[in-house]
């Protein structure tokens, strides 16, 4: 307990007065990125930009070196948008966070949102802001097949808007909740990875996406 804590104070500046900025000398890119650090609406912020394939589940991320987390709360404020490069009709601003990242980069659970999706005037869009997915075996192609509406749920949000969320983790159990909400708006009781997964954080992009970062915290447990 007294080592995980002081791992992520060290690598992230989670203690004290509070974190300092994502910075890109802080993290470790995986996949066709750029990262830089931006002010993006009167924040302080990473902004990662995705620039073309491949686009898997775990091939743009941006790891946070020195964590492993296994159960807690981590909490960033992320917004998205569709961008210049890789963009098509589908893009959606996918912007998100992937924990109990395996050392390979092949496994890890995940909750992200789509933010153009969030004032869509077709209900069925709306209905897909918010998403868990659990790489490799569990897209959300194969989610939505085979438990439609299990893994996804609404949430008003707009694409390049600052939204704050929160990942409550406990065993195999998720909670994932927006702008300080006391409810969730998305309830997992079965990760795919199991109770015992743990693994590095990793801020998360989709394809076509322009993703900002900021105040990211982490409260091993």
């Amino acid at each position: 307990m007294f080592r995980m804590l002081a791992v992520a104070a060290l690598s992230l500046g989670l203690m004290g007065a509070g974190p300092p900025p994502l910075t890109p000398d802080r993290v470790a890119p995986v996949g066709n990125l750029a990262v830089a650090a931006k002010t993006f609406q009167g924040r302080a912020a990473l902004q990662v930009t995705d620039l073309g394939p491949p686009n898997g589940q775990t091939d743009k991320l941006v790891v946070l070196p020195g964590t492993d987390f296994g159960d807690g709360e981590i909490e960033v404020w992320v917004a998205g948008e569709p961008g210049a490069v890789g963009a098509n009709p589908g893009a959606r601003g996918f912007v998100g966070v992937m924990f109990r990242l395996s050392e390979d980069r092949k496994t890890g659970e995940a909750f992200y949102v789509r933010p153009t999706n969030g004032r869509a005037e077709d209900q069925e869009r709306r209905n897909h802001t918010a998403q868990y997915i659990s790489a490799p075996d569990w897209p959300w192609e194969r989610l939505r097949g085979e438990t439609p509406s299990r893994y996804e749920a609404y949430v008003d949000m707009q694409p390049a808007k600052w939204v704050r969320l929160r990942i409550v983790v406990r065993g195999e159990r998720a909670r994932l909740f927006v702008d300080g909400a006391e409810q969730p708006t998305l309830i997992v009781n079965d990760l795919k990875g199991g109770a015992g997964r743990r693994g590095a954080i990793a801020l998360w992009i989709g394809p076509g996406t322009v993703a900002h970062f900021a105040g990211l915290t982490v409260k091993p447990s």
